[in-house]
């Protein structure tokens, strides 16, 4: 283990120990969190950013990452970051793939793996005047490039989502990219924006969702008019039948014509040909989600008359119950461990009063919570670049890899044997 690798080692075992009190289950409190070991190394900064995507390749051996020389600022026009992929079965030997100009701190370039294959990735970047995605075969290193940029894929790997991620970046910083104006920046629901659909083999790209069409779906029983509207955070359904897209809009300044304080948001859920539009969530207050399976789904939000909670809702339906009552107690970046049935749910927490963010594992059929460690953000990560842990299951469950500072050499990813709290219950 390097000198980096050890003291990632012990400063994870002990934070995690400290806190294990404060958030676990009563018969939980005497199990010391598993230590968590960092994979990248210093003086560059690396991440993977958001949680909802494939990091590990099939094998659970290559861990994808971004690659960054600086921190604490939004990136401009002409920062380049690199793309590639660490080896842990090589002593976490990093392999470079490739680079961008299309990245935000909070979603990176959408790098992932292509569902169904053994070797693919995609990733988003911008050439000619344009954002377009990179996709690549690691172990050829044959390489094409897309006409639009990918924001999610579907689990058979033949499909991609896109949205406008210059408009994005306007309306909500950090998760679009820089570098391009949005064409429709004075349009307020533009009929020729929204949702794209892309076929991955032969590039070919179509509108299924306009701005324009959702803009019309009443809220609360009123016309949204005077408000920018935008799309973001898609996710497929794990049949590929239908995907989850957030509807958000902001207000427009009537003296200046620019957008203006923060944002509303609903949940949509759509058939992959833009069809059955389905307002899943209308309280406006959708926040972080994920597929539990192809009928329902777990996000954070606060129904009309209830608690700001975890809840699952089933698809095109008003079926709405509670999730981890009293246990799954704040807003977290929420995913389903790939084995058994969905019996666990892997989370964290923003930062505490002390800036430790919590990374845990919750057991649906015992409500019990199992930490996974704490983990210190210094203040300096903030706003746009802050760096949330957004933890990532494997292939195979058994490991989780998270983006934190909290080594005192920038963002890294560590990675947390997960094994022995699956196999213990």
């Amino acid at each position: 283990m390097s000198r980096l690798g050890r003291r990632s080692f012990l400063r994870s075992a002990c934070v995690g120990a400290a806190g294990l009190g404060l958030l676990g289950a009563a018969d939980e409190r005497d199990k010391i969190p598993p230590p968590a070991r960092t994979i990248t190394r210093g003086p560059r900064h690396h991440w993977f950013a958001y949680y909802d995507k494939l990091q590990f390749d099939p094998a659970d051996r290559y861990v994808l990452s971004n690659e960054v020389t600086f921190e604490h600022r939004t990136p401009d026009a002409e920062d380049r970051i690199r793309v590639g992929m660490v080896d842990t079965a090589n002593n976490d030997e990093w392999i470079e793939l490739g680079s961008s100009l299309a990245w935000g701190w909070q979603q990176g370039c959408m790098l992932q793996w292509i569902p169904q294959t053994e070797a693919d990735v995609l990733w988003n970047d911008r050439e000619g005047g344009r954002f377009v995605c990179r996709m690549m075969n690691t172990q050829t290193r044959e390489q094409r490039t897309l006409d639009r940029p990918i924001y999610t894929i579907s689990p058979d790997g033949r499909y991609g989502l896109s949205v406008n991620f210059a408009r994005l970046q306007v309306l909500r910083p950090g998760y679009g990219y820089v570098g391009l104006p949005d064409p429709y920046a004075d349009t307020l629901a533009p009929a020729e924006d929204g949702v794209f659909r892309v076929d991955l083999a032969s590039g070919t790209s179509n509108i299924i969702l306009p701005l324009s069409e959702v803009a019309k779906i009443p809220y609360k029983g009123q016309v949204l008019e005077g408000v920018f509207h935008y799309f973001n955070h898609l996710l497929v359904s794990p049949s590929g039948d239908r995907f989850i897209v957030l509807h958000r809009w902001r207000t427009r300044d009537p003296e200046t014509g620019q957008p203006k304080g923060g944002f509303t948001t609903r949940m949509l859920t759509v058939n992959m040909d833009g069809s059955d539009i389905y307002v899943l969530d209308p309280s406006g207050n959708t926040s972080h989600f994920i597929w539990r399976d192809p009928e329902h789904v777990c996000m954070w939000t606060k129904p009309e008359g209830e608690k700001a909670a975890f809840y699952l809702f089933r698809d095109r339906t008003r079926e709405v119950e509670i999730v981890g009552d009293g246990v799954m107690t704040q807003n977290g970046h929420n995913t389903y461990v790939p084995r058994r049935d969905n019996e666990w749910i892997l989370n964290d927490t923003y930062p505490d009063r002390e800036r430790n963010q919590h990374v845990y594992l919750y057991h649906v059929p015992s409500g019990k919570r199992y930490e996974l460690g704490k983990f210190y953000q210094p203040p300096e990560y903030k706003g746009e670049w802050r760096c949330d842990t957004h933890p990532r299951s494997s292939n195979s469950g058994n490991l989780v890899c998270i983006d934190s500072p909290h080594t005192g050499e920038g963002r890294q990813l560590h990675v947390i044997d997960i094994a022995e709290i699956l196999n213990s219950v």
